[in-house]
């Protein structure tokens, strides 16, 4: 006995929608792929400044930016400098600015831009530039030594272990998923286009500092040097490091806004002055 299947309208309309795509050889909601494309890619000068060199390649479906580079590197500019390692996502190496864009080259397809027009790549505007798309970015390296170290309470329990709450473990492993790839430090204006990085330790840094804060064996106070040392007042919440984030972490929600929370109940709300006071 064969039974008719009754499709819902939503469906249809799916299936009706990605039929019309492979007709007309369309790759979901993307244009078709070019067969050649214009690569903007920054060059430094002997001298220190630098300028956009332009690259025209032959591109294939499926493709990277990071792909584009190293056949330009291959092909055309053998003495292109690029920092990568893995070209999986996960080693934070090959950050750049795409289009304007704070990106990992690795994990930005071209499918994913207008091919149309000059593709620019360029380097972290955040940090200096050593060479091409090669930033110096040891300054994040010295901030994070610079915050107070994990410091365990005491075990309590008789073989030497620690009791704790799950809810509490659970609200501190996305803090563990970053990669340092620093595209939420490019993407702040207080590094970007203020250039604190003397008072201000950035998105990557109070991740860092709300994962050791929120962890349920630190017995450790930072409160008085995020407001003092590390400048978490220059942050005005506008979550664009959360809008770059690979590892999506919500680095603004879970991070930025608690510890500023913790600052201004400690320092700025008047009931705990009075009850200062008291004391």
């Amino acid at each position: 006995m064969q039974v008719e299947r009754t499709l819902s309208p939503t469906l249809k309309l799916r299936r009706t929608a990605g039929a019309l795509a492979t007709a007309v050889g369309l790759r979901g909601d993307e244009s078709p792929m070019p067969k050649t494309a214009t690569f903007k890619i920054w060059r430094t000068h002997p001298e220190g400044d630098g300028t956009f060199q332009t690259f025209h390649t032959d591109i294939t479906d499926g493709m990277v930016v990071l792909d584009v580079v190293h056949k330009i590197q291959a092909e055309q500019a053998p003495d292109l400098a690029v920092r990568w390692n893995c070209k999986a996502g996960k080693c934070g190496s090959c950050s750049a600015e795409i289009n304007g864009k704070p990106r990992l080259m690795c994990m930005t397809r071209l499918s994913q831009v207008n091919l149309l027009e000059p593709v620019t790549v360029e380097p972290m505007r955040a940090f200096p530039a050593i060479k091409d798309l090669v930033t110096d970015v040891s300054w994040n390296f010295r901030v994070k030594k610079a915050i107070t170290k994990f410091k365990p309470r005491r075990a309590d329990a008789a073989d030497g272990t620690w009791r704790m709450r799950q809810r509490d473990i659970d609200r501190v492993q996305e803090f563990r998923k970053c990669i340092e790839c620093f595209l939420c430090q490019d993407v702040c204006h207080v590094l970007r286009d203020h250039h604190k990085h003397e008072e201000f330790i950035g998105p990557r840094f109070f991740v860092y500092a709300a994962n050791l804060e929120m962890n349920p064996l630190d017995t450790e106070d930072r409160v008085p040097e995020l407001k003092e040392q590390h400048g978490i007042g220059y942050c005005n919440i506008t979550k664009c490091c959360t809008k770059v984030c690979p590892e999506h972490i919500h680095i603004t929600d879970n991070a930025i806004i608690p510890l500023k929370e913790r600052v201004v109940d400690r320092y700025f709300d008047p009931l705990t002055k009075l009850l200062r006071v008291f004391r």
